[in-house]
């Protein structure tokens, strides 16, 4: 039993601490993940803490996946653990039940696992952690309280610094598809040999005060206008497929609303692209320091509009360019974050802060 013990919280801590690691180089993915659950429970109050539970989120993943495998604390942590679980599990079985979410996000944009797959991962957590709780008074700390504190304090510091210095500049590990020597152009294709999804034309009447439901190719055989009103109609999922591109939404308009997206792609010579998430009064600075250092530059955004009226004649001839924002989000993690591109390959890229001389 105490062997059974030891391996069952080593693989929970291990899977702990690596899921917390993963999303501590993004902690503005599980952010956005976060929004879209809300978004789909009429949550919005909540979307604008989203980034703080995240890093919270993010740090408690790391911290008690070291407090476990010390076996520190245990009847603590291992109630602690058994209601994460919990969480994570209705969080992946509403994504997979539902259809309404399509990834959890469980191990962040690095390694991107299914709904299916992100369910089964917490459902063999479940039973790991189940056991240790209900074996949580035999576990016996693997350190002596001091050394166990100095760990933990050492984990929590680190925890909270790497997502810090990951927000403040760029991830450290790029796994988006507007990684440095990807070609925008291909990302935005469906790849070879995909599935596309499978589905069926739907028809809603009603017939006699209730609605009925019925395919394209099964119309019932009393079916008439006199006894069935008609509702709506819509297509309806059979199965999932996976004919969806890298990069989705990635459209550039001009201020007339020209669509100047192949043009700029296919634009011969080295160029900046700076993305704008939202222009702050602080950010005016750094972005007509930027505006002055770095040529040709177009300015990418959601809020074009906005970020014009701020900059003013401190464009001085610069493009602002309307994106999806969305597609800004993924593809600037800091909010001011400069793209150097040729021909929609994208050569390199930093927070702006750190390329400003």
């Amino acid at each position: 039993m105490k062997t059974l013990l030891i391996i069952c919280r080593y693989i929970v801590g291990l899977l702990f601490i690596f899921s917390g690691l993963i999303k501590a180089n993004d902690p503005l993915g599980l952010s956005y993940k976060m929004q879209e659950f809300f978004e789909v429970w009429h949550w919005t109050g909540l979307e604008q803490y989203t980034l703080a539970l995240s890093i919270l989120m993010i740090a408690f993943e790391i911290i008690a996946g070291v407090a476990v495998i010390l076996g520190w604390q245990m009847r603590l942590f291992s109630w602690l653990l058994l209601g994460l679980i919990l969480f994570f599990t209705f969080l992946t079985g509403y994504a997979l039940f539902s259809g309404k979410i399509k990834t959890c996000g469980c191990f962040g944009d690095c390694i991107p696992l299914t709904a299916d797959q992100s369910f089964m991962k917490d459902l063999f957590l479940l039973a790991l952690i189940l056991f240790l709780f209900l074996n949580r008074n035999r576990i016996q700390p693997g350190f002596s309280t001091r050394a166990s504190l100095i760990l933990l304090s050492v984990t929590t510091v680190f925890s909270f610094a790497l997502q810090g210095h990951v927000l403040y500049h760029l991830p450290l590990v790029d796994c988006l598809p507007y990684k440095e020597g990807k070609r925008i152009q291909d990302q935005m294709r469906i790849p070879a040999g995909s599935i596309p999804d499978s589905s069926v034309i739907s028809f809603v009447y009603q017939k006699a005060g209730k609605e009925v439901e019925f395919t394209a190719d099964k119309f019932p055989e009393d079916f008439s206008d006199e006894q069935y009103t008609f509702i709506r109609r819509y297509d309806k999922l059979i199965r999932k497929g996976n004919a969806e591109p890298a990069i989705k939404d990635f459209v550039l308009l001009s201020a007339t609303g020209t669509d100047t997206t192949r043009e700029l792609l296919s634009q011969p010579g080295e160029a900046y692209w700076l993305f704008i998430k939202e222009l702050e009064k602080n950010d005016v600075d750094a972005v007509t320091r930027a505006l002055s250092q770095f040529r040709p530059m177009y300015i990418v955004s959601p809020v074009a509009g906005s970020v014009e009226e701020q900059l003013g004649e401190k464009l001085n001839g610069v493009p602002v360019l309307r994106c999806d924002v969305v597609a800004v989000k993924t593809a600037a993690r800091n909010n001011l974050t400069l793209y150097k591109i040729n021909q929609g390959v994208i050569l390199d890229k930093w927070a702006l802060k750190d390329k400003l001389r």
